[in-house]
């Protein structure tokens, strides 16, 4: 009778141990609720009438891309976007993945949730930019959801993007949110970070404002030198590094002055023409790489339409480049800068991304792993999805 007490009594403890293991793995969700992508028809009729009536301002002949986005191949992709590209077909691509809308301190989030089929899968939250949006990860998420090595992976869209609420932020009041969202909807208590572009800042803060919770940070740029560093204070690869931004800026940077300091001016007509909106996202598609490689950079026609449609049929440009202004003022508006960090930070980059120096990241990160890629450039998740997830998978799976 004693051995079957002990017996059962065994029995009990390893169920309860075996509960609370999957409690820890699988947390419960809080405040969230399914979600699908349904876009109606009238949309899509109404898109396809605004398209077939572009008012086309000519462009300067032999111009190509000098002056801005190629009227030439805008003409061209408008025409697929009209006869061949097909959104019911990539809407069903896009709710392949579960994915809900969590009440975050009072701000609805869109979010894709994959949990990984590895035994101890790292939770991660990935944070897009502009102009992409949560579906710059599609291509990885197979990627970094099998095999040992794997990773839940919550993928949401920043306020203000997408399927979010319509709410411009800062990208620190984002990164708070996206602690409330790990921690309190999703039950997390500890997770990792990555990002790029806003995303990037959007980690950063996370790593900075919350360290005891974030395991590891990784970023695909860090962030430029914008006048306000100490000259003598810089290393003479980091004073190359600021002359590079600075003469860049000047050819390639008008997209982010207008967006932190008259959003609402361009508003207007991006909300209102299809046309315009892709053009002024291919504007910076194109800076980021080359004419030949624009459409390489999202994976083709297909990919990228898919991406402007996300801006197009949930009507936020508007609110995602006053997420520039957002930013502009917490910067310049008298608030104290984020502390660095020292959460382990990985750092990865790729040939078409600005060129910074390991100094400069050691300046806002505790950098633990510093790599350059031979390939890729800023939208490397979607150029070269196995290059990425590998060092994701290789920093992360590093950290003890």
């Amino acid at each position: 009778m004693i051995k079957l007490h002990a017996l059962i009594f065994t029995l009990l403890v390893l169920n309860i141990t075996s509960v609370y293991s999957q409690t820890k793995k699988t947390p419960q969700m809080k405040n969230v609720t399914e979600f699908k992508v349904q876009v109606s028809q009238q949309v899509l009729n109404d898109l396809k009438s605004r398209l077939q009536n572009t008012r086309w301002p000519g462009e300067a002949e032999g111009s190509g891309w000098n002056f801005g986005t190629s009227e030439t191949y805008l003409r061209g992709l408008v025409r697929y976007w009209l006869t061949e590209y097909d959104w019911r077909k990539q809407e069903v691509s896009l709710n392949k993945y579960p994915q809900y809308i969590a009440n975050v301190n009072g701000v609805k989030i869109h979010f894709q949730y994959i949990k990984g089929k590895g035994k101890n899968a790292k939770p991660l939250i990935l944070t897009h930019g502009w102009p992409d949006s949560y579906y710059r990860f599609h291509k990885i998420i197979p990627l970094l959801t099998e095999g040992d090595q794997s990773f839940d992976l919550i993928i949401p869209s920043i306020p203000g993007f997408g399927f979010s609420d319509k709410v411009a932020m800062s990208s620190e009041a984002v990164a708070d949110l996206w602690k409330v969202l790990m921690t309190e909807n999703l039950g997390y208590e500890k997770f990792y970070a990555a990002g790029g572009d806003i995303g990037m800042g959007v980690t950063k803060a996370l790593a900075s404002k919350y360290p005891a919770i974030v395991a590891g940070v990784h970023f695909t740029d860090i962030g430029y030198p914008m006048g306000q560093e100490d000259p003598s204070t810089m290393t003479e690869a980091e004073k190359q590094f600021a002359q590079f931004v600075q003469q860049w800026w000047y050819a390639e940077g008008a997209y982010a002055m207008v967006h932190a300091t008259k959003p609402q001016s361009i508003a207007y007509g991006l909300n209102d023409s299809p046309t315009a909106l892709a053009g002024w996202i291919l504007s910076f598609v194109n800076a980021g790489a080359t004419p030949e490689l624009i459409e390489k950079a999202f994976g083709g026609k297909d990919e990228l339409l898919t991406n402007i449609m996300i801006y197009w049929v949930t009507e936020t440009v508007a609110t995602s480049v006053r997420m520039y202004k957002a930013d502009a003022i917490a910067q310049w508006g008298g608030s104290q800068p984020l502390q660095k960090s020292n959460v382990p930070a990985g750092i990865s980059v790729y040939p078409r991304e600005a060129q910074f120096p390991k100094e400069w990241a050691d300046r806002f990160v505790n950098v633990t792993s510093f790599r350059k890629l031979n390939e890729g450039g800023h939208f490397a998740a979607l150029e070269v999805p196995n290059t990425f997830a590998d060092e994701l998978k290789n920093f992360f799976y590093s950290i003890k």
